[in-house]
């Protein structure tokens, strides 16, 4: 077995990786060490004037600068004097169009591609990587996503419980209701009969309604968890693939995961609700405008009554109209102007309105940060945030029973960051901070 691997090894090592024939007239590249036949490498180099690149790690060369490599030639009449079979590809492995092995990856295309492909018109100029290397950073893509879905699933689950914990207190509570009206009706049956079926009718109507919203959440909830399970086992498996086999679907898979990611993104819209300023909590620097769905700082201040509600420090905040104690809610901010600073997320009712506000969970604000072009988290110490793409509209969710505070870039639904889970102990409202920027509920 050892002898069969080492005449093995001595084949590959006499085999060009170009032809994938012994090589003839065996020359090396000076400047990277790599060995091609003679015909093999001009071939691949002509018509070229300079930048002649290595076929095999695509090193660039200024010049033609080739050595004639004897001792490879002798080893190669060796090894054919052994009579070895020529190497040969797997099937799986080669270029259907020119019967090559495939060697490179275009990221254009996302697709595997020979040598002989990579100098065709359709490729030339396509960005194109060895295959390894684009197997690596594939991998590395589907690990990241794999990261995001489990964290997801996770998420999924708890809410399904919480979901079904609610709805079982609901119709908990319905029981004892129904079973209080049953006992005050007995006493007053013969009086009272005729309002006793209609608010059963109610009742009935109410358990409906319950189980119809019940039944469309816990569904909803349920397919996204089965969609996110079969997606994480099949990048797991594809991960422990080799880079051909892993490559082969990659597109497929990573359309599948936006897809995934589209399904969860739905899920949080589900819960939108309408957002409007509260003219009463705004700077007197800040005009609103639509009904209430819009704001921009102006250069001078509004005489306006500092009332308890208003902000009347140096920092232009708003409040919205609606605080929020209980539920799961869902609102988008559309940055028309980014100006030099904002902030957008949730304030508790107690937050200083005329003073220094401290920018953190503990201070009662849960807010990301758009400064300059940076954005972070502002939490103890801040987060810094490097989204994926620039922000231009942002979503809030808040999750108040679940102490959850989440923001997405609203287009993409790119998670940018999420509060970790806390309870929260006061009525909640959207918070915005402003400077030189301007703002839309959408």
């Amino acid at each position: 077995m050892a002898a069969a691997a080492q005449l093995g090894n001595l084949q590959e090592e006499a085999t060009c990786s170009i032809c994938l024939e012994y090589f003839t007239d065996p020359v090396m590249i000076i400047d990277c060490g790599h060995n091609f036949c003679r015909s093999c490498i001009t071939q691949s180099w002509e018509g070229r004037d300079g930048n002649f690149p290595c076929p095999q790690c695509r090193e660039i060369s200024s010049g033609r600068n080739l050595r004639p490599n004897r001792q490879l030639g002798n080893m190669v009449e060796i090894a054919k004097q052994l009579h070895l079979p020529p190497v040969k590809p797997p099937e799986e492995n080669l270029c259907e169009k020119h019967d090559e092995k495939l060697r490179l990856f275009c990221a254009e295309d996302q697709r595997m591609i020979c040598w002989v492909c990579r100098e065709s018109k359709e490729h030339k100029t396509h960005s194109a990587s060895p295959i390894e290397e684009a197997a690596e950073e594939h991998k590395v893509k589907l690990q990241e996503w794999l990261r995001r879905l489990k964290k997801e699933e996770e998420y999924s689950l708890e809410s399904k419980v919480k979901e079904e914990e609610q709805y079982k207190t609901m119709r908990n509570k319905l029981r004892t209701e129904t079973k209080k009206i049953e006992s005050e009706f007995e006493k007053l049956w013969q009086l009272l009969k005729d309002n006793e079926q209609t608010l059963q009718r109610r009742l009935e109507e109410m358990e409906k309604r319950i189980t119809i919203v019940e039944n469309a959440n816990i569904t909803k909830l349920s397919n996204q968890i089965t969609s996110l399970k079969a997606l994480i086992t099949e990048i797991e498996k594809k991960c422990e693939t080799p880079a051909w086999e892993l490559l082969k679907d990659v597109r497929s898979t990573l359309s599948r995961c936006d897809n995934v990611k589209i399904q969860c993104r739905e899920v949080v819209k589900s819960y939108k609700v309408m957002v409007t300023l509260d003219p009463d909590t705004a700077h007197p620097e800040l005009l609103l405008s639509d009904g209430g769905r819009r704001v921009k700082r102006m250069d001078t201040a509004q005489p306006l009554p500092a009332t308890p509600k208003r902000f009347t420090s140096y920092l232009t905040c708003v409040l919205g109209s609606e605080g929020f104690i209980s539920g799961r809610h869902y609102w988008e901010v559309q940055l028309l102007q980014e100006g030099i600073e904002w902030h957008v997320g949730v304030a508790a009712e107690s937050v200083n309105r005329k003073g220094a506000i401290t920018w953190s969970p503990e201070g009662g604000v849960w807010v990301v940060r758009g400064l300059r072009g940076q954005y972070s988290a502002l939490t103890s110490p801040q987060t810094a945030l490097s989204p994926l793409e620039k922000p231009l509209k942002l979503g809030v969710y808040l999750d108040y029973e679940g102490g959850r505070l989440s923001l997405y870039n609203a287009d993409s639904m790119e998670l940018l960051y999420s509060f970790p889970q806390a309870p929260f102990t006061q009525r909640l409202f959207p918070y915005f901070y402003l400077w030189g920027a301007e703002l839309r509920l959408v």
